[in-house]
């Protein structure tokens, strides 16, 4: 997933750098077509793609410097961004894969989808946010959000009811 993010970027004529920061806080930077990210403060390939995902986010949402976080605009920008890399890398249908892979809790979830925990978490706070505590998924699948879980539907056989 992480070289598909990386030729993303490219084809959309991003560039992706690594750079050590002495920073640690910062983990990644997307500045004029450049993202930036600080290998020193990834501390796993499943943080690296959610960083890369949030940064190509914000070249595909946000525009000039959004740094200072205590301006309305620039935190709006930037949970634009983070939604973004959300839909991005756990659309619906990836929760789903994982159920009929028979996945089961956060942790395996998110190491079958390649993301942190933690990212899976605020992915699923954002759908939950967004269409309630459940959604269809297909015409056989209900993906309930809290619990984490799926029904799955069977379709009737009309001809075999009582």
């Amino acid at each position: 997933m992480l070289d598909s993010l990386h030729h993303e970027a490219e084809i959309d004529g991003v560039e992706v750098r690594y750079h050590r920061f002495a920073s640690k806080r910062i983990r990644g930077l997307y500045v004029d077509g450049v993202i930036t990210l600080n290998p020193t403060a990834i501390s796993s390939q499943p943080e690296m793609l959610c960083i890369l995902a949030e940064e190509l986010g914000h070249h595909f949402t946000s525009s000039g410097i959004i740094l200072d976080q205590n301006n309305l605009l620039n935190r709006k920008q930037e949970l634009r961004a983070r939604r973004w890399s959300y839909h991005r890398l756990i659309p619906l249908e990836r929760i789903l894969e994982a159920y009929k892979a028979r996945v089961k809790g956060r942790f395996e979830i998110a190491d079958y989808l390649g993301v942190t925990e933690e990212f899976l978490q605020q992915t699923i706070d954002r759908y939950k946010e967004k269409y309630g505590v459940c959604v269809s998924v297909d015409d056989q699948h209900i993906l309930y959000f809290e619990p984490l879980g799926v029904l799955e539907l069977f379709p009737l056989d009309n001809d075999n009811l009582l």
